[in-house]
């Protein structure tokens, strides 16, 4: 029992502020945190609240309700802050419910490789957890499984979805079966390759690319006067340059970087082969004036980074929303896989045959390569025949 609740949380407001400027939170931030957590503690203080019951879901919708206001993030920073310290015992955030290691192992396999967002962690954890309730129900042995027992499984699982969210979910399952081939080391064989769906027939539709003028477009619109338009500007080199996936861009560290060789290697791509990829020089540039200019000062060694801090890597669903907005700052539609598009689209147009575009796109299959052959016919025959096609 603590004597003074309303004490202890001033001290503990005091020292969270304390914490966040030493951790390089900005000025503008830290005030907006402090601001909140005034207001908090004057909450908590005229209602006398014991210690005990501040920090409870009860209390932050009270709070809600007297303020008129959400509650931002300075309240649930300072609960997980003082979580994390064993000072109060309640999490903020619902718990997960514990999976057996082979999963947990993956999920944090799957977290450090990937940096993905917590949404779809939690989303991989439902599926798993939908997964091995099958598989306990049915007394399956995860280490002796086959490909007839996952297929029942899916059937059972996809009933109630779209065609959509079933692709999703297999995916998600594909990825947790390679695991447990390698590195995991848990069956005997890749199960994952035999996970496969019906065609869906709306993607064998070429993909869009954009024209020349529009590229030149994209790049005349950056004004390179700010740390966010350097490192953006570092971003589109590399998904225009060179064709690079958001989740690859994401994972690409400063020891990947050959400034002398002006190459670029890469480890972890979808076709799970490691390539050396020369650098444009426009790209290397690009690159340099983001380290030299803007990347934060951290600990870590991947290459981008958030710019307010705590400086974290930043995720594959950040790199695409990034180089999607400059996209639309310079008045063009599209998306960052259509400079991923284009870049394939000059490959072809420059003689590079359908073997050497499959290896530098990263394709598993030569069929996903072969949809840049329709882009160049269709190009042809509008150009040549005047044709809308």
């Amino acid at each position: 029992m603590i004597d003074n609740p309303s004490r202890t949380l001033k001290q503990a407001i005091d020292e969270y502020l304390q914490w966040m400027i030493s951790a390089g939170y900005s000025f503008r931030t830290c005030d907006t945190y402090r601001n909140e957590l005034n207001s908090f503690f004057l909450f908590i203080f005229r209602q006398q609240i014991d210690w005990n019951d501040i920090f409870t879901l009860n209390t932050l919708k009270d709070f809600q309700k007297n303020t008129q206001a959400a509650t931002g993030p300075g309240v649930r920073g300072l609960w997980r802050c003082l979580f994390d310290q064993k000072r109060i015992y309640q999490p903020i955030d619902p718990p997960h419910r514990r999976l057996p290691d082979p999963y947990e192992d993956y999920l944090l396999y799957y977290n450090q490789t990937r940096r993905v967002s917590s949404i779809k962690l939690v989303r991989i954890r439902r599926v798993l957890c939908t997964f091995h309730d099958y598989l306990e129900r049915q007394n399956i042995k995860l280490a002796s499984i086959r490909i007839e027992q996952i297929d029942a499984f899916l059937a059972e699982f996809f009933a109630p979805f779209s065609p959509a969210t079933r692709q999703t979910y297999r995916s998600y399952l594909r990825g947790f079966l390679k695991y447990l081939y390698y590195p995991g080391g848990i069956i005997g064989k890749d199960l994952a390759p035999l996970v496969i769906g019906p065609r869906q027939f709306a993607q064998s539709k070429p993909p869009k690319f954009f024209r020349t003028h529009e590229i030149q477009r994209l790049f005349d619109s950056f004004e390179l006067s700010s740390f966010k338009n350097l490192r953006n500007y570092a971003l589109v080199h590399l998904s225009y340059g060179l064709g690079l996936r958001p989740v690859e861009i994401s994972l690409i560290t400063l020891d990947d970087i050959s400034f002398t060789q002006s190459e670029l290697t890469l480890t972890d791509r979808k076709n799970d082969r490691s390539v050396k990829l020369p650098l444009p020089e426009n790209t290397i540039k690009a690159i340099a004036a983001y380290i030299i200019g803007a990347r934060p000062k951290s600990k870590h060694r991947s290459l981008f980074l958030n710019l307010v801090a705590p400086y974290r890597p930043i995720s594959a669903t950040s790199v695409g929303q990034h180089i999607t907005e400059c996209i639309r700052k310079a008045g063009l539609s599209g998306t960052a896989y259509w400079l991923r598009h284009t870049y394939a689209q000059n490959l072809l147009e420059a003689g590079s045959s359908i073997y050497e575009i499959k290896e530098m796109m990263g394709h598993n299959n030569i069929n996903s390569s072969e949809k840049y052959l329709n882009i160049h016919i269709k190009l042809m025959r509008r150009v040549i025949f005047d044709e809308e096609l």
